[in-house]
């Protein structure tokens, strides 16, 4: 009872700091001429993918004392990038038109499917090395620097003195604090629970601490569809999709080399290749509603259907 207890404190601290993220986010992203899909893309999904970011480096460091963790790494940073691409995008879907201009869609959209691919290569001979990891790695510091060289900057809209600058700064800072230390008590609490129910460790790390550690994204992305900010919700998603798929493989295999499960290999992550071609399809289509989002989140459900009960 307890630990359901601080599970529910934890998401609700979860919306006050996305809150207070999503207020200074989107001054910033005017006083800047920044926008609000890069803020998304770049400041607000590296911010809510730290508990990712975390649990790839304790695991890594876990494997290099000895004690194998690459499953938790590997199985994290799929079932995180499923968890998105599927169920929070489509939940957002469900609650507001998504759209993407065609030149987001080729931009952002080829780093999307590359990443994917990239993930699969490099797993192709059962490890992930460190020049593996490298590579991993400066993919996505590429994909950053793309997204900055590439936007266009906007008239100015809200024009802030440089003490109320800092000050939103300040407070994107402190929201983000909040969103990733709730995020991490939730999924400490969550993974204690699936371990009383005694749940498999491999099933733990894609849908416990993966989908867990996807709250920050769908407190945000929801937060910034009841503000009609369509491009922070949607940029959030598309920034944090190719991070998980890239960075946090990346910097544990840079620690030490990680296992790659074959099962992951051949099944996960080309079905993780399937769902992101299809919300592309949407989107290049004219955008995602609601019956894209209904169709996103049974193919979520679907996979994890087959995940737990029909693949040994």
């Amino acid at each position: 009872m307890l630990d359901l207890l601080v599970l529910l404190a934890a998401v609700f601290a979860l919306w006050i700091g996305t809150e207070i993220t999503l207020r200074a986010a989107v001054r910033i992203a005017h006083h800047h001429r920044v926008s609000e899909t890069v803020i998304g893309v770049a400041v607000l999904a590296v911010g809510t993918d730290l508990p990712e970011l975390t649990v790839a480096i304790d695991a890594g460091l876990e494997t290099l004392a000895g004690n194998d963790a690459s499953g938790i790494v590997t199985g994290t940073a799929v079932g995180s990038t499923l968890g998105q691409i599927g169920f929070v995008l489509g939940l957002a879907a469900t609650m507001a038109f998504l759209t993407l201009s065609r030149r987001e869609i080729y931009r952002h959209g080829a780093f999307l499917l590359g990443s994917v691919v990239l993930l699969f290569v490099t797993g192709l001979d059962g490890e992930v090395s460190r020049t593996e990891g490298a590579i991993l790695v400066i993919s996505y510091l590429l994909y950053l620097t793309a997204v900055f060289e590439r936007e266009h900057q906007e008239a100015v809209v809200d024009q802030l003195s440089l003490n109320h600058v800092a000050m939103f700064w300040v407070m994107l800072g402190v929201g983000i604090a909040i969103v990733v230390a709730s995020a991490e008590l939730t999924v400490d609490r969550a993974r204690e629970l699936a371990e009383q129910l005694g749940v498999r460790q491999s099933i733990i790390a894609i849908f416990i601490v993966g989908l867990g550690s996807s709250l920050p994204e769908l407190v945000v992305s929801l937060a910034a569809l009841r503000k009609k900010r369509i491009g922070l919700s949607v940029g959030n998603i598309i920034g944090s999709n190719v991070l998980d798929t890239l960075l946090p493989v990346g910097i544990a295999a840079l620690i030490t080399p990680i296992a790659f499960e074959s099962q992951l290999l051949w099944f996960d992550v080309p079905f993780l290749f399937v769902l992101t071609a299809l919300v592309l399809a949407f989107f290049y289509r004219g955008g995602l509603g609601r019956r894209n989002g209904v169709v996103l989140i049974g193919a979520y459900f679907g996979y994890a259907f087959i995940k737990l009960f029909l693949v040994p």
